[in-house]
């Protein structure tokens, strides 16, 4: 144990260095490294570090060092994105990164910084307990300031293999936020217990957490409403190439064709699954050479061909705004259209937008500094009005969460009306290899909180089947052109976190830093 202590005592005399080595090591918690023992460790040194912090300042300093290195590696697949635009040189997405995880790393700062004025005086346990309250307070803040960047919370290193929810079962009864204080709990539980050389103790405590990770879930219900989900492997680069439109379409019709005619069934399509406009009423020169015969019933009419009678599809598709003739906007949307080509209801449109993504923040400032989108176009797009589940009769009452507004706790699901599955259409060819395998793994964390299960199609993968207690049923590949067709998982009771929303993981944050002043005033009596 004497390389432990010289160790220790020389990241005590390095802190800012160490405190960037912890904040990597605790990225590689995240898939699809998952290497969750070494993001473990680098929590409890965290802690430790900051613990050992004399002043507020020096605190703070360390939490957001943390954070820079933390969300560097975590978020690096954004760089990809910069790749699959022309505006702007590719390089500059390794400097985003960076930039976008000095804001990142503020909400890391303001948990050390926390912990430090509520317990700076404790010990390292009581230490501990209080940083876990702060870190949730600060994820949920993060979920939601400046529109909110909620990607990769803390507790995602505690989600299990696909085919297990491992610790993340405790979702329910805690949500994403509170999961992640327990995933601060126990890091400093082994740190603490190999600090004091308990060595016997900490073997049966990280046995106990293998196991908990790895316990098999047990044989899931099969459902009633049969499905074909679609992934047609749409490349970025080719996504919005007017000339391979047809052809595109052509793919994922195909893809599409009705095996079981007797069986009606729920066809769904990705993001950006649709190249035409499907709504009627635009001025003729938006549908020219992208619309087939410049017609949006047309379009429609062989989309109801595609996916055969008795079907109905719930695709991603581009709206357009206008005020009189002038073009103010698009929508991304969700539309519903059955085997006759009708637009089925209202749709939904996206709510969370991605800056810079689907809309350029601070247009009027950025865009005469030569700054764009990342994606293609520069109109605008503009937010629907929140969760909302479609009424779709005998296909049930679908949720709809377009790509990334699937990783936001407590934003995913109609209050007024809880749907019996939540359907996740994404493109993610711009993200990267890091980038997908997050994405599912944040859409598996909905899937267990909320009691739903979550259909995923998406352009190049992955899309999968989740169940409501986050296992995947069944998933294609990045970069595959096929289908998987099944009956939709059933949905569990309601759980408390469906219930509370995210009053349930602050109120475990207001009781470890209750408990936590406590510890600290009774040491100091």
């Amino acid at each position: 144990m004497g390389g432990i202590d010289t160790l220790l005592q020389w990241l005590a005399g390095h802190p800012r260095i160490a405190a960037m080595a912890f904040g990597l090591l605790a990225a590689l918690g995240f898939p699809p490294i998952h290497a969750w023992p070494l993001a473990l460790i680098g929590v409890a040194g965290f802690v430790w570090l900051v613990w050992q912090a004399k002043t507020w300042k020096r605190a703070f300093s360390l939490g957001w060092l943390f954070g820079v290195a933390h969300f560097t590696l975590a978020n690096n697949w954004i760089a990809t994105a910069f790749t699959y635009q022309a505006e702007m040189p590719a390089v500059l997405g390794w400097v985003a990164v960076p930039l976008l995880s000095l804001y990142l790393a503020v909400y890391p700062a303001l948990a050390a910084l926390g912990a430090h004025l509520i317990a700076r005086k404790a010990g390292l346990g009581v230490f501990g307990v209080a940083l876990a309250g702060c870190w949730t307070i600060s994820e949920w803040l993060r979920s939601w300031v400046f529109t909110g960047y909620a990607w990769d919370p803390l507790g995602l290193m505690l989600l299990g293999p696909w085919d297990r929810p491992g610790i993340a079962a405790a979702l329910p009864w805690l949500g994403t936020y509170a999961l992640s204080a327990l995933s601060v709990l126990i890091a400093i539980a082994l740190g603490t217990l190999l600090a004091r050389k308990r060595v016997l103790a900490m073997l049966v405590l990280a046995a106990v957490l293998a196991g908990a990770m790895y316990f098999p879930a047990p044989k899931g219900e099969e459902g009633t409403i049969a499905f074909t989900l679609v992934q047609p492997d749409l490349r970025q680069e080719e996504l919005n190439d007017q000339s391979k439109f047809e052809e595109q379409f052509a793919r994922i019709a195909l893809l599409s064709v009705n095996r079981s005619e007797a069986e009606p069934r729920l066809v769904l399509w990705p993001e950006s699954g649709v190249p035409d406009y499907l709504q009627d009423g635009y001025p003729l020169r938006y549908y020219k050479g992208v619309t087939p015969r410049d017609d949006p019933a047309f379009a429609r009419r062989r989309i109801g061909r595609a996916i055969g009678d008795d079907s109905l599809l719930l695709t991603g598709a581009v709206d357009l705004e206008f005020e009189g003739e002038k073009l103010v906007g698009a929508r991304n949307a969700v539309t519903a259209i059955d085997s006759e080509g009708r637009i089925v209801g209202e749709g939904y449109d996206k709510a969370h937008l991605v800056p810079y993504g689907e809309y350029l923040a601070l247009r009027w400032l950025l865009e005469p500094l030569g700054a764009t989108r990342l994606v293609a176009g520069n109109i605008d797009f503009l937010p629907g009005p929140g969760p909302r589940t479609l009424e779709l009769g005998d296909w049930g009452k679908a949720g709809i969460q377009i790509c990334y507004e699937i990783v936001f706790s407590g934003q995913v699901v109609d209050p007024d009306m809880r749907p019996d599955y939540l359907f996740n259409p994404s493109n993610d060819g711009w993200f990267g290899s890091f980038g997908p395998p997050q994405h599912l793994a944040q859409a598996r964390l909905r899937a267990i909180e909320e009691g739903l299960p979550v259909l995923r199609s998406t352009t190049t993968g992955i899309s999968a089947v989740i169940d409501a207690r986050g296992v995947v049923r069944s998933h294609i590949g990045m970069h595959r052109r096929d289908r998987i067709d099944g009956t939709v998982p059933p949905a569990r009771a309601p759980t408390a976190f469906s219930r509370l929303g995210n009053w349930l993981p602050l109120g475990w944050a207001l009781i470890l830093i209750a408990v936590s002043l406590v510890a600290t005033r009774r040491k100091g009596s």
